[in-house]
């Protein structure tokens, strides 16, 4: 079970977080500052979000289990709902936008070197993903497999994954993959979480 989790977990976020803005955030400060700089000041702020996410779904797992299920359930048809509703939106084309959110990390990116460029990275990431729909589904992951740790290390593998391939290949990435099929990919996922724990739930 805490291998499934740890697997399902990480295929779910990184799914997710591939096409969002932690990867557009992270590509556009690498060409500010130095990437490993970048990658170790949002990999810091990825650290501190998911173990407040993974407590607070170990908070959530207390709970019936049927109401755990039942809001998970839920909660997987939001992030199904939101992938697909922004795929559509990618698909039909919103490039300029991206552009403007760019430019505007760089305005919130003072310049920086050493030290002061990773914490500039970590500011930026803690701030623009706080809430985000990545953190909301590892607090329900949590909570649906009653599974701290494999969460976790799943969650924040993802999230590290996501930003090194910002920092290394992103701007051939996102022109060889189109974002919308990664969005609809995340939304997939999502949707058979949700298919599952709702078969649990009513079993």
């Amino acid at each position: 079970m805490e291998l499934s989790a740890l697997l399902i977990t990480f295929g779910t976020i990184f799914l997710v977080e591939l096409p969002d803005k932690t990867f557009l955030a992270t590509l556009v400060l690498s060409t500010r500052y130095r990437p490993l700089l970048v990658w170790l000041g949002v990999g810091l702020a990825f650290t501190v979000q998911t173990g407040v996410a993974v407590l607070l779904g170990r908070a959530v797992s207390f709970l019936p289990d049927d109401l755990v299920r039942g809001l998970a359930a839920a909660m997987f048809l939001v992030g199904a709902a939101l992938l697909a509703r922004e795929a559509r939106q990618a698909r039909a084309g919103h490039e300029a936008e991206d552009e403007d959110e760019g430019a505007e990390i760089l305005e919130r990116a003072a310049p920086a070197t050493g030290w002061r460029a990773v914490l500039a990275s970590f500011l930026v990431l803690f701030a623009a993903e706080w809430g985000d729909l990545s953190q909301l589904l590892t607090i329900t992951l949590v909570a649906r497999f009653d599974a701290v740790l494999p969460v976790f290390v799943g969650a924040l593998a993802a999230l590290l994954s996501v930003s090194a391939l910002a920092v290394l290949v992103g701007r051939a990435l996102t022109r060889r993959v189109p974002v919308h099929v990664l969005m609809w990919g995340g939304a997939a996922v999502c949707l058979a979480l949700a298919t599952l724990t709702t078969y649990e739930l009513l079993a």
